[in-house]
């Protein structure tokens, strides 16, 4: 990738890197029998679709928006989940949906009947809280007894109600197979008399399995075990999978701060708008040649956001040079979960988005302009 044609700031997708992750999620699909779909809550690139399609044939969504993108950009309907539906979306969000999975059975009774009426079948599940994640940060983790999300055995009926067709639970987040193995242990434990009720189970996001040492073959083969043992049809729905890697975020120098101890490089990005999972996991993003600095350091710079809220900066890596006004820092792996949360907090430029085509040339898909800041307010 030639930094030199990239305008900065700018969020930019590697193909060639995409269509690698596409080939290895069509691969697992293919092998173990099942239907995975793209999450657009952790990569909604619609400039990228097209080529999506190529692997996979759906998505899900977790609003009415996303329902529409959907259905607009994918030309099918979604996989729909939502924590609560509004009332007065529902009749909209009917139209853009093949699946519906409610959060509750008093969510399921209330707009069941309303899904009847629909000019397409939908099909009707419930979800579930297996109460098994290796996920350790609370933020991510929606397993836990209080969780919100998924009904607890306790709370299930002897028998499902009639129009309940699937079980869906998410409970991982960038895991191992492994993970899935024990997850589907905690769902049989405590769902298994339901599964061979039911015509379908989604295993929900967080299977990363174009992560490097993701044991692939193991996930066939479990995928595969579940899926004779149950006899149900199996959807999985991984976000960061499908964008792992496959892109950076481009940034520049914009001023040099010292202050008692401390180097800042002020960047034209803004961790809080632009990579809020740093602030939020929290986790240190990758920087292409910078590396962590010790004792012998002698040129580290924390990162400063743009923004002017206090905590927007990264603490010191180690350039192994002097940085200078102007020169670019390029953030590693910035395309899955960045484009979909950014904001335009403080009015900050937002990032411009772009592709890296196989031929090598840049293709910029959009710019934001003051307008796209004025018109989000009133």
């Amino acid at each position: 990738m030639d930094y030199s044609k990239i305008p900065s700031p700018c969020f930019v997708l590697d193909e060639k890197k995409l269509r690698k992750n596409l080939e290895l999620i069509d691969h697992v699909q293919k092998q173990a029998g099942v239907e995975i779909i793209l999450a657009f809550k952790g990569f909604a690139m619609w400039s990228a679709f097209p080529m999506v399609l190529e692997y996979v044939k759906g998505a899900t969504a977790s609003s009415l928006y996303e329902a529409r993108l959907c259905f607009e950009e994918m030309k099918t309907r979604a996989h729909v989940f939502s924590p609560a539906y509004f009332p007065k979306e529902f009749p909209e969000l009917i139209r853009y949906s093949s699946h519906l999975v409610f959060n509750s059975f008093d969510q399921f009774h209330r707009f069941y009947p309303e899904t009847l009426k629909a000019d397409h079948p939908i099909s009707c599940g419930i979800r579930v809280n297996p109460e098994y994640s290796d996920v350790h940060t609370d933020l991510y983790n929606p397993s836990s007894p209080k969780s919100r999300l998924g009904v607890l055995k306790d709370f299930f009926p002897d028998e499902l109600p009639e129009g309940i067709e699937g079980l869906h639970f998410h409970v991982l987040c960038e895991s191992t197979s492994f993970a899935l193995d024990n997850a589907l242990k905690a769902l049989e434990e405590h769902f298994g008399n339901y599964l061979k009720k039911v015509k379908w189970v989604n295993m929900g996001g967080g299977h990363l399995m174009t992560r490097e040492g993701y044991a692939v073959e193991h996930l066939i083969q479990i995928l595969k075990a579940f899926k004779e043992k149950h006899q149900v049809k199996i959807i999985l729905e991984p976000g960061s999978a499908f964008a792992w890697e496959t892109g950076v975020l481009v940034s520049t120098v914009l001023d040099i701060v010292e202050s008692r101890g401390a180097k800042t490089a002020v960047l034209d990005v803004s961790f809080t708008a632009h990579m809020p999972d740093t602030l939020e996991m929290p986790y240190r993003p990758r920087i292409i040649g910078a590396k962590e600095p010790d004792q012998n350091s002698l040129h580290s710079y924390r990162l400063g956001g743009v923004s002017c809220l206090a905590g927007d900066y990264m603490e010191a890596y180690d350039f192994g040079k002097a940085l200078q006004v102007g020169d670019r820092i390029i953030f590693e792996d910035m395309i899955h979960y960045t484009m979909v949360k950014t904001t335009m907090f403080n009015g900050v430029q937002h990032p411009s988005i772009a592709i890296w085509k196989k031929n090598n040339e840049l293709e910029l898909v959009r710019e934001f302009s003051y307008q796209d800041f004025k018109e989000r307010l009133s």
